[in-house]
């Protein structure tokens, strides 16, 4: 149901009972209807102006906090509010993990109608300063005169124009005006839509999309930044496989270690690689000892990307298969399990979400599984793959729902229990959910 414009612009006060899965407070009007209120926390008594109306609910932005809650805090960053990068900051990071258990387990009762049999320790980490990925959206303002670099504002038409980030790694999040500033000097300017970045642990990459071909001067004032700030530059004209590096020709070596596991991922500048590398580690450990991996085991490995939890699973199962949709990202894994020494490891190829019975290793047979599917989850795998055998299942979500979903599928249709599940806080002061779960026969 699309939102009406009549009537918005109400101002009215409103008492905080819960928070929503994407981090706004949730209350209800004097008639009754729930509205969703950006900036409130529970248990605040907040004055709000509505922004948006639905048949079923209202939208709303809080101008004053009438009632503190006692778990608010000054949010670090300056942008707060404005931009849409994250949203929990004026929460407590104790009572934000919290609150992403509550959601794990709300999803898993209400959508999934299982319960696990206990709750694991949240997985916690750095709560500042790890974001080693992203995207930032670039926009030439008229009105402004100016280039603004940034993550998505609450109003999503609009990029928020950041002096600084502080959930982006240091070395990046404290140099956007610099960035800014290059991006302004170029003729070109207009038609560079976004710039993506990672860090690996001894190198930071830059790809700047462009829709129309770079000038020899803005490639110059490209260089230049580069050589000035150390960053690895690349130009993407076109799609993915369009990646080219600028500066250096010959780009710094993108990867990162995996302590504990002798294991080291070497990556492309746009691959995938978790966000969060400190919590990456302690989510591999946990994923690890729940899934057991004994010597004379086959474990499969689904959605296994570059080889993140494959890897590692190998340097303890007997045979370890990793399946992943992006063929790149396979290639990627394969040279990885070469260079790390690990002969017990096989990668395939297959778009997980449509019919597998042609793939062989569909009928190979395995004693234990790990997942780690994108946010639509991993329905349309779980119900195609022969399960018998599997006594242990590891699943590593993205989103909360989708695990639900498929947690009832597995307790119900295959015979399963849901022995253990738990939050990860892989995005602080975002309302991001990131979870783990068991499920033994």
């Amino acid at each position: 149901m699309g939102r009406s414009r009549s009537k918005l612009h109400d101002v009215f006060d409103v008492v905080i009972t819960d928070l929503s899965h994407d981090g706004r407070g949730v209350g209800r009007r004097d008639s009754g209807k729930t509205v969703f209120v950006t900036g409130a926390l529970t248990g605040e008594t907040v004055r709000v102006e509505q922004t948006g109306r639905n048949r079923h609910f209202d939208e709303a932005r809080t101008t004053e906090v009438l009632v503190p809650s006692p778990d608010r805090v000054t949010p670090r960053c300056p942008h707060f509010g404005t931009c849409a990068g994250c949203v929990l900051q004026h929460l407590a990071a104790p009572v934000q993990i919290q609150a992403k258990r509550r959601v794990l387990m709300d999803n898993l009762r209400r959508i999934g109608h299982v319960e696990p049999q206990r709750e694991l320790e949240p997985l916690l980490d750095l709560a500042w300063g790890y974001r080693r990925k992203g995207r930032f959206s670039v926009r030439w303002v008229d009105k402004k005169g100016k280039v603004v670099v940034g993550f998505r504002e609450t109003n999503p038409r609009f990029v928020a124009d950041l002096a600084e980030c502080h959930t982006v790694v240091p070395q990046i999040g404290s140099r956007i005006p610099e960035i800014e500033a290059v991006v302004a000097s170029l003729d070109g300017r207009g038609t560079i839509p976004q710039i993506e970045f990672i860090a690996g642990d001894d190198a930071v990459a830059l790809v700047f999309r462009h829709l129309e071909p770079l000038s020899d001067a803005d490639r110059e004032r490209l260089v230049a930044f580069a050589q000035a700030t150390g960053f690895a530059v690349f130009l993407q004209p076109g799609g993915l496989d369009s990646v080219a590096p600028l500066w250096p020709q010959t780009p710094p070596r993108l990867a990162f270690a995996l302590p504990g596991h002798d294991v080291d991922l070497e990556f492309r500048p746009l691959d995938f690689i978790q966000v969060n590398a400190g919590l990456n580690v302690k989510m591999i450990a946990a994923a690890l000892d729940l899934l057991d991996p004994q010597p004379q085991d086959r474990v499969l490995d689904l959605f296994c990307g570059l080889g993140n939890f494959t890897l590692p699973l190998a340097r303890r199962a007997g045979q370890v298969v990793g399946v992943e949709g992006d063929a790149g990202l396979v290639a990627r894994a394969r040279a990885n399990a070469a260079a790390n020494g690990l002969g017990n490891v096989a990668f395939h190829a297959a778009d997980l979400f449509k019919d597998l019975s042609a793939e062989p290793w569909m009928r190979a047979g395995f004693d234990k599984l790990l997942l780690d599917p994108p946010r639509a989850g991993a329905a349309e795998v779980l119900a195609q793959l022969p399960l018998k055998g599997i006594d242990r299942i590891v699943y590593v979500s993205c989103h909360a729902a989708s695990l639900a979903r498929d947690a009832g599928f597995l307790v119900r249709e295959r015979g399963y229990r849901l022995v253990a599940a738990g939050a990860m806080d892989m995005f602080p002061q975002t309302a991001h959910v990131e979870s783990i779960a068991l499920f033994e026969r």
